[in-house]
Order: C-alpha cells, then structure tokens, then sequence
C-alpha cells in the first residue's frame, strides 16, 4: 500500500497534539498491558494494520502472551482477561462504536475510579483517532519497530 500523504512528514504540528496526549496516557496510571490490550482491540474493530503491527509489537516486546492477543477478537469467550480488563474491553467497544449503554458503563465504573475512566476514554477516543489517520494516510503494515515513537 502506498502512503497517500506522509502525515508523520507533512502534519508535524497536528501530530504534536496526539503525540502529547499519548504522553499524558502513558503517565496515567492505567497498566501497560490495559493499555495494549484497548490499543490492540480498538484497533481490531477499525481494521487498522498498520496500528495492529505496532500494538502487538509493543504488547510483546513488554510481556503480552501470544495466546491473549490471538483471542482478543474473542474476549468473552476466553478464560484468561481479568474483571477489570473485561470491563476495559467491554467499554473500548461500546465507546468505538458511539453506543455507551447503561450496563457496559456500570460494569466499566465498577473497576475504575472517576480519574481512570475518564482518562481510559481518553485511550480509546485517541486510538481510534490514530487508526483513522492511519486508515486516511496508510503506512506499511510490518514496518513498525518497537520504541519507534517513544
């Protein structure tokens, strides 16, 4: 696939804000691996290879199993997600597809104080907007490497 725009080249000023953000998520609080898996799965849902291959890598590269990963598509169906991560993933999916249902939040506020719902939304609303820059300028599945970005 070939890039359309290079937006990582052309839209310097732009990405600086997503790159901030994704900082301030990353000193959130929220576990590294919580994060990978909402990165991953919202990623699943958009179809975004490109953000595929550089979730994976990072999940990995920082301890992820393969097993999780590879049934992540299939979630409620697997054994080995914790309670709080169930409800991440149940929570990533509802706010993706702008349909954050009574039950899916209740679930959500059950496992997560005020500060770390708001800023797991903040997760999953960058994410997705990442895989829409992504889906509007296409870079090389396969081409990440881990730490690339930071």
């Amino acid at each position: 696939m070939e890039t359309r725009i290079n937006a990582f080249e052309k839209g310097q000023k732009a990405l600086s804000t997503l790159f901030a953000i994704t900082g301030y998520i990353k000193k959130s609080g929220l576990e590294k691996s919580l994060l990978d898996l909402v990165d991953f799965r919202v990623s699943q849902i958009n179809s975004c290879a490109y953000c595929l291959d550089m979730h994976s890598k990072e999940a990995l590269a920082t301890g992820e199993t393969p097993q999780r990963l590879f049934g992540l598509s299939a979630w409620r169906e697997t054994p080995y997600y914790t309670s709080r991560e169930r409800a991440a993933l149940a929570y990533a999916e509802a706010v993706t597809a702008c349909q954050v249902h009574d039950d899916v939040y209740a679930i959500a506020k059950s496992e997560f104080s005020d500060e770390e719902l708001i800023d797991l939304t903040l997760v999953i609303t960058t994410i997705n907007t990442w895989n829409r820059f992504n889906l509007a300028f296409p870079n090389t599945p396969g081409t990440y490497r881990v730490g690339q970005f930071g």
